[in-house]
């Protein structure tokens, strides 16, 4: 007879504040390991302890409710232990994607007006350039053999249960993460989620991806990307330990996973890269137990070889957006093997607990029936607060009953499965990051010998997406590819550049002169249900 099993543990209560699970792990399981970073691993009680000494060091350095922090810096574990220990006082943090230019990283910086800058070591350099001593009051190095001050800082702080007794308290709607995104007006704009939203996300992510104390989570994505921040908060949320890549190289990756990583999420890109790699290489990725991947379409071949290559592995697609916290709708380990329904495997999945879905006409925003097309909205708890300095853009995406505009065009089928077609939104996603035409269009045309120049997305297997500059060189200008791409390269992130040019006498327009960038398109996406 088989010996009964052991009751299960209560389940967690509800998290009001971000670190409220933290703080739930820390007494339950307070020797188990919570995080591991490079040489660094932490049980949960150490690390809540390191997170109180961090509030109290933010204190100290007069942090204060509604202050924003930035993190200039690859994947770090003062990245994740900012947003917790900021957010315990009512602060937010500001994660900048370290391939910008110092040109980029100034706007965010100028936008936020964070109270620190905390920075890598060997981004000191674009700090400078970016102008943080001018804009930003104090700058904290992170890191380096000589130089780190992150944890001499941390150390010196006294432990800070949260706000001050007599002061305002941290609400469930306040901001605790802002998120940038690349702008559809040449500018990137910053997402304020919440609380309440990151919460509600994490929540829904466990229950859907089945994460829970038993789990190994591999934080693999970079923290500027909600694909990175929100997954490590889902991890937290869940009681799952999580191993922090500084960045995926390739020994970090097959060492987390030998190490006992369960659960990953990754671009598509990285997926291309494991299969091409030998067998060696897609049999220890086949170690995990759970493969989620998003940001980017997957090819649907590219997908069939995963599913072939990984058959003990749960293969699991997620579709959402940094205006939501991350998640939106997911595509099932079930359903992805579901040979009833081949055809799933070009979906995005359905709706995690606690969305709502429509597809809306454009025009009329009525709802349309399954199977025709329109613009895909959700509405949910996740749903950020709105665009930091920006009221008129979260207008335009947040409507006053709190659906959230995605700017896709896609359709349900009858079974409530979402098909993402194209983009409202003049938009490229390349390798899971996004890139807008008005940011890389103002650089271009100030490109000598370029009379005028738009960018598009076209098709590419590892990619999904590269970028391609469309060009009308001035009159008896002599211009190359090569001259183009690389007057981009000094002024964009190298993943905002084109990679190619394509050079015509003049760009088609509409009768209003708007240039038609689908007609420039078709020719490269014919053939293709999806134009994305």
């Amino acid at each position: 007879m088989m010996p009964p099993s052991a009751p299960s543990a209560p389940d967690p209560p509800a998290a009001l504040l971000l670190r409220d699970r933290l703080d739930h792990w820390a007494r339950v399981r307070p020797g188990d390991t919570a995080i591991t970073f490079g040489a660094q691993a932490f049980t949960w009680r150490q690390w809540r302890q390191r997170i109180l000494r961090l509030a109290g060091a933010l204190r100290g350095a007069g942090v204060r409710p509604g202050d924003r922090l930035a993190v200039l810096d690859l994947n770090h574990l003062a990245t994740i232990e900012l947003t917790l220990a900021a957010s315990s006082l009512g602060a937010a943090v500001v994660p900048v994607n370290f391939r910008l230019s110092p040109g980029q990283v100034r706007y965010i910086l100028e936008d936020s007006r964070p109270a620190i800058l905390f920075h890598g070591a060997q981004l000191a350099e674009v700090a400078a350039a970016a102008g943080a001593d001018a804009l930003v009051p104090r700058r904290v190095v992170i890191g380096g053999d000589d130089d780190d001050e992150y944890e001499p800082f941390l150390a010196a702080g006294p432990p800070d249960e949260g706000p001050d007794a007599d002061g305002p308290g941290v609400e469930p709607d306040d901001v605790c993460l802002v998120m940038y995104t690349s702008g559809t007006t040449g500018n990137p704009k910053g997402a304020q989620l919440t609380h309440r939203g990151v919460n509600a996300h994490s929540a829904a992510c466990c229950t859907a991806m089945s994460l829970g104390p038993a789990n190994t989570t591999l934080v693999a994505m970079p923290l500027f990307h909600v694909g990175g921040s929100s997954y490590a908060q889902v991890g937290i949320h869940g009681g799952a330990a999580t191993i922090l890549l500084r960045e995926p190289a390739p020994a970090a990756l097959f060492g987390a996973i030998a190490s006992g990583a369960t659960h990953t999420f990754v671009v598509p890109t990285i997926i291309h890269a494991v299969l091409a790699a030998g067998e060696q290489a897609v049999a220890a990725f086949g170690g995990l137990k759970s493969i989620a991947y998003g940001a980017a379409p997957m090819p649907v071949p590219m997908l069939r070889q995963a599913l072939a290559a990984w058959p003990e592995s749960d293969l699991v697609q997620v579709y959402g957006m940094t205006e939501t916290s991350g998640v939106t709708t997911l595509l099932t380990a079930e359903a992805h093997r579901d040979s009833a329904h081949p055809e799933r495997l070009a979906s995005g999945g359905r709706p995690i607990p606690g969305v709502e879905l429509r597809v809306v006409d454009p025009v009329t925003l009525e709802d349309v029936t399954p199977g025709e097309k329109g613009e895909i909205w959700f509405r949910s708890a996740q749903a950020m607060r709105g665009y930091l300095n920006k009221p008129e853009a979260t207008a335009a995406t947040k409507t006053a009953d709190g659906w959230i505009r995605s700017g896709d065009i896609g359709r349900t089928d009858d079974g409530g499965f979402v098909y993402v077609l194209d983009r409202v939104k003049d938009m490229i996603i390349t390798g899971g990051e996004n890139v807008y035409g008005p940011e890389v269009e103002n650089v271009l045309n100030a490109c000598p010998g370029v009379s005028e120049g738009v960018i598009i997305g076209v098709p590419d297997e590892r990619w999904g997406e590269t970028v391609k500059a469309v060009v009308v060189p001035a009159a008896g200008a002599e211009l190359s590819a090569e001259d183009v791409i690389a007057f981009c390269r000094t002024r964009l992130a190298r993943y905002q550049c084109p990679v190619s040019v394509d050079f015509v006498e003049d760009l088609p327009r509409n009768a209003t002169g708007k240039v038609l960038k689908r007609a420039l398109r078709e020719p490269y996406w014919a053939g293709r249900e999806r134009s994305i």
